[in-house]
């Protein structure tokens, strides 16, 4: 590749929200305090890099809890989980410990208050995501998902006078404010949260790919393929008209991604970890000389207690 220098532009916020920071908290405070095996519902967060450092200290990964040892210590990753695996759970004794992020245990909150006081819930979101599946089962009652405006013209609620949303906190911002002028405008008395509810985390870093997909010629995301927001930055990019690349890590960068290329960004989803933004910074410089700079962003100060089981004023 040519030897003249390319300019690199790190997305700021980018990385570990504070959600996700709990969660690996969560793991590796219960492997020190209780020793391993550690059982994890589900990867805890999306990413496999965190995923395996985690299972080389000691945590085992499963799929459901009939797997886990009856007694184990068991921890619930934190996209949540459903009533029906809570009560799982203590149906095998087991010694719960809830990494549900804080933000969306507040949906699960909204969403069976509107389902108590008579109201068919409408959830904005993705099939299949855990997130998704988890709230659908702490919600009861009705619940239909949506996940385009397409959707909403097929729904069919008991009283169109008694319609809620709630939403995935990862979805894309832009996308969801489309659903929900879609629901207001077919169901005039319908109520729910301001889009602005939708995370922090992911609102904060949408609006940063935005700002860097303006000032490059190429933008890479590092995050998992499974994981929701990360696709969702990749989206904006090329929504943006700009290539961009979705990539676990260095290893998935194909050179001719930069024939011609004078600048480069990256990001990373709220779930990848900043070791591995830095492995693509070295990669480049492998290649090419660089100019490294960091866009101005917010600077995220949000942090999430942990579990009273952890509370470091608590366990000595």
């Amino acid at each position: 590749m040519s030897e003249w220098p390319i300019r690199v532009i790190l997305a700021q916020p980018r990385g570990f929200c504070a959600g996700v920071e709990r969660a690996i908290d969560i793991v590796e405070r219960a492997l020190a305090l209780y020793g391993p095996p550690v059982y994890v519902r589900h990867e805890i967060v999306h990413n496999g890099h965190v995923v395996e450092g985690l299972r080389a200290r000691g945590a085992r990964f499963v799929d459901e809890v009939d797997e886990i040892p009856n007694g184990a210590v068991t921890i619930f990753s934190a996209h949540g989980v459903s009533m029906a695996v809570e009560t799982m759970a203590r149906a095998r004794d087991l010694r719960v410990i809830d990494a549900t992020c804080p933000l969306v245990t507040k949906v699960h909150r909204e969403g069976r208050r509107y389902a108590a006081n008579g109201f068919d819930v409408i959830l904005i979101g993705h099939k299949g995501h855990a997130e998704v599946d988890g709230t659908i089962g702490q919600i009861g009652g009705t619940v239909h998902l949506v996940s385009s405006v397409a959707d909403v013209m097929d729904l069919r609620p008991c009283d169109p006078d008694r319609v809620a949303y709630v939403t995935q906190t990862t979805l894309s911002v832009d996308d969801a404010h489309e659903i929900i002028k879609a629901l207001v405008a077919r169901f005039p008395r319908i109520v729910g949260p301001h889009v602005n509810d939708i995370c922090y985390a992911t609102q904060n870093r949408q609006v940063a790919v935005r700002e860097l997909a303006q000032r490059v010629d190429v933008v890479l995301v590092v995050g998992a393929a499974n994981s929701s927001n990360s696709n969702r930055l990749r989206e904006i990019g090329a929504g943006m008209g700009k290539p961009c690349y979705l990539i676990g890590d260095a290893g998935a960068i194909d050179t001719a991604w930069f024939d011609g290329v004078s600048s480069v960004g990256i990001t990373a989803g709220a779930s990848a970890p900043e070791v591995l933004v830095s492995g693509v910074v070295d990669h480049l410089a492998s290649l090419r000389p660089i100019r490294l700079e960091t866009l101005s962003g917010v600077i995220e100060n949000v942090r999430f207690r942990l579990p009273y089981e952890l509370d470091p004023n608590r366990v000595a």
